[in-house]
């Protein structure tokens, strides 16, 4: 008989997700996963930004082999980084599930996970899983020193990591994808264009840009679709580099942000690649963030890991 740990599902709250209301509406999620989660839960809750990180290495070290994360894109995040930084099993030992009560839920919508808890439960009671592919990041953080992180979703620079910091700072604006999009329009109005150097695909690009994108899933920032040619199981990265768009013909172009076309503008190219480096080419960095999560600045290395994180999906 397996031990119960093993049996059991290690569930990790962000009672903080989506400016609160995710801790609102816990009581009554736990009394129904309580009784319709196969094996019984454990639970743990978020306190400060990258616990769930620490809660997750720590479940896998105590023998949970299932783990399920309750919040959205940026508890995600965390989560799969604990699950992916603990060295004591293989990552793919691991069955992880997210349960989207987040405001964005960008990861969820690429696999078609479902925020209707009945669809959900029927979800894990079949227990389907598929193995992804995960972005290493490597980058340079605040003491001056490398890093790493992992993207499940997209990774993010320049105008992307700038939107994130200002969310950031802005969070009781947050409420649903509509007001995100206030936001991102918001930011067009202050940011401005960075230099860099990009390498991807024996291409290199040198030039002021809008945004830097690779992606090993389709959408981000609450519905954008800034890397549509993503295939999350493919071992590549999906690579859009936008170049100097003025302000204006950002938003004359927004539809394409939504509806897969943003590779037809002249100014913006879109490759696969297992690798991506960005180089700042002028004193002011290039910062970077991976799912919504700002993590540092340039020089950034990304690299795909294929198929490192088993999730369960409908």
């Amino acid at each position: 008989m397996k031990p119960k740990e093993q049996q059991a599902w290690y569930v990790i709250v962000n009672p903080a997700s989506c400016n609160g209301a995710v801790g609102k509406q816990w009581p009554s999620l736990e009394a129904k996963l309580l009784l319709d989660m196969p094996g019984g839960i454990e639970v743990a809750y978020t306190q400060y930004a990258g616990h769930a990180i620490q809660l997750a290495a720590e479940a896998v070290a105590a023998g949970y082999r299932r783990i399920v994360a309750v919040g959205g894109d940026g508890t995600n995040h965390e989560v799969t980084n604990g699950i992916l930084m603990q060295t004591g099993v293989p990552a793919t030992d691991v069955y992880y599930a997210l349960l989207p009560v987040g405001t964005g839920n960008d990861w969820a919508r690429h696999h078609g996970i479902s925020k209707r808890l009945e669809d959900w439960l029927a979800m894990i009671s079949k227990g389907q899983t598929t193995l992804q592919d995960v972005a290493r990041v490597s980058y340079l953080g605040e003491q001056g020193d490398m890093q790493v992180r992992y993207g499940v979703n997209v990774v993010g620079l320049a105008y992307d990591a700038f939107v994130t910091q200002f969310a950031q700072r802005n969070k009781r604006w947050i409420w649903n994808r509509f007001f995100y999009l206030v936001l991102v329009l918001r930011c067009l109005m202050l940011y401005k264009l960075v230099k860099a150097r990009v390498t991807a695909n024996g291409m290199t690009w040198e030039n002021r840009f809008y945004t830097i994108n690779a992606g090993i899933c389709k959408y981000s920032g609450g519905g954008l679709s800034l890397v549509p040619h993503a295939v999350a199981d493919d071992g590549l990265l999906a690579v859009t580099v936008a170049g100097p768009l003025s302000k204006l013909g950002v938003l004359l172009n927004t539809y394409r942000f939504y509806n897969g076309t943003i590779g037809a503008h002249p100014k913006i190219d879109t490759v696969q690649s297992r690798e991506v480096v960005v180089e700042a080419t002028w004193e002011t960095p290039v910062y970077v963030e991976a799912d919504g999560e700002l993590l540092g600045q340039t020089p950034v290395e990304i690299t795909v890991i294929e198929k490192a994180l088993r999730i369960i999906v409908p």
